[in-house]
């Protein structure tokens, strides 16, 4: 009987579905009573990625070591590699973080191999640990992390977050992924993220399933390359009205790290002027705010799925002072990835569904919300 108990108790940890909740800046800017000093920071700074990280990341808590650690770490689908700020670090952009301790963890052990990562948005080096990792309800043991030693410029100092959760799918990586799939923590090899909207809380990405309560309808599959940040085999077409770009194809990643809609820089233009937006003075494109419910949406054809982006989805939602209302897509950073144009699916574009990464099968499913 004890060995039938041990086996039924082993299947029912197999079963555990991590939910993270995850937060907006502001959240952990009030738990850290940092939301004053933080907004002078960005103010003075006038760094545009500080003002899109208020609006527009989402982040969780994990811990790290034995006894854990806690920090808020961005979870990314568009990079591989879980890194934390640590105390060997003594960049101006750990000093006002907590900072990971290998000291103080039991389970901790490295062989001081070096890392380094350059985002599109600033970059990271350090020497690669492992340790144990809690999320939730799950315990992950032996999970390689990037501490980090420095991190230059202020891209990461003025963020509040603590560093990057990479979800990538690259299996010979060691993604965190990877380790709950070889740990057999998880009962499918799948995530999935829901992000709200304007309000702060209800944000979660879930590991080891999909929470049906999120969505209704079916989960619109699109296949996806192996090995790569979940970019899509193909798109078929983007329309507005009747006129659609990408009839060849274009190619798109789907990543929660990047807050905008980023068109390939061929499109930008003629993108805009049909969504009817206009240049203001810097030459950002700009929509009048009382109109944005009268605007076409912006559809996506993959893999015979049509997926609606409503306005209210890529105008961003803060008014300046002419009444305008900025644009959530801008250009992408290469026009062409194998030999399509390139795009890449933010925050503007996964606010509007459940998305869920299937590891298992290759592939990214699309759901309308519930």
């Amino acid at each position: 009987g004890i060995l039938l108990m041990m086996y039924q108790l082993h299947q029912a940890t197999l079963n555990i579905l991590c939910r993270v909740p995850l937060v907006k800046m502001k959240t952990i800017m009030e738990e850290r009573g940092f939301l004053k000093e933080a907004l002078d920071y960005s103010a003075e700074q006038g760094s545009e990625t500080l003002v899109n990280q208020h609006d527009m990341a989402y982040f969780g808590k994990i811990g790290i070591g034995t006894p854990p650690q806690y920090f808020y770490v961005h979870f990314d689908t568009g990079s591989t590699t879980l890194w934390v700020n640590s105390v060997y670090c003594n960049s101006d952009a750990c000093s006002h973080h907590p900072l990971f301790n290998p000291k103080y963890s039991s389970t901790y052990h490295s062989n001081g191999q070096p890392f380094s990562i350059q985002y599109g948005t600033g970059s990271v080096t350090g020497i690669i640990g492992y340790d144990t990792i809690t999320m939730g309800e799950l315990t992950i043991t032996n999970q390689k992390i990037g501490l980090s030693q420095s991190e230059p410029g202020d891209h990461f100092a003025g963020a509040l977050h603590d560093g990057l959760m990479g979800l990538a799918f690259m299996p010979n990586q060691g993604t965190i992924v990877d380790t709950m799939i070889q740990e057999s923590l998880i009962e499918e090899p799948v995530f999935a993220f829901y992000l709200s909207r304007k309000s702060e809380s209800g944000s979660e990405v879930m590991f080891g399933g999909t929470d049906p309560s999120y969505y209704q309808g079916q989960i619109n599959w699109v296949p996806v390359q192996q090995n790569s940040h979940w970019q899509l085999i193909k798109t078929n077409s983007v329309a507005i009205n009747n006129f659609s770009w990408c009839e060849n194809g274009c190619t798109a990643i789907t990543d929660t790290g990047t807050s905008l809609l980023e068109c390939p820089p061929q499109y930008v233009d003629s993108l805009h002027q049909m969504l009817g937006a206009q240049q203001d003075q810097h030459g950002n494109y700009v929509f009048d705010c009382s109109e944005v419910s009268s605007l076409p949406p912006l559809t996506f054809i993959m893999n015979g799925a049509h997926l609606h982006l409503p306005a209210s989805a890529y105008v961003l939602q803060e008014e300046d002072s002419n009444g305008n209302c900025r644009s959530g897509i801008k250009h992408s950073h290469e026009e062409y990835r194998n030999g399509l144009p390139y795009w890449i699916l933010g925050d503007v574009f996964l606010r509007q569904f459940y998305s869920v990464f299937d590891q298992g099968n290759a592939r990214v499913g699309f759901a309308t919300l519930a």
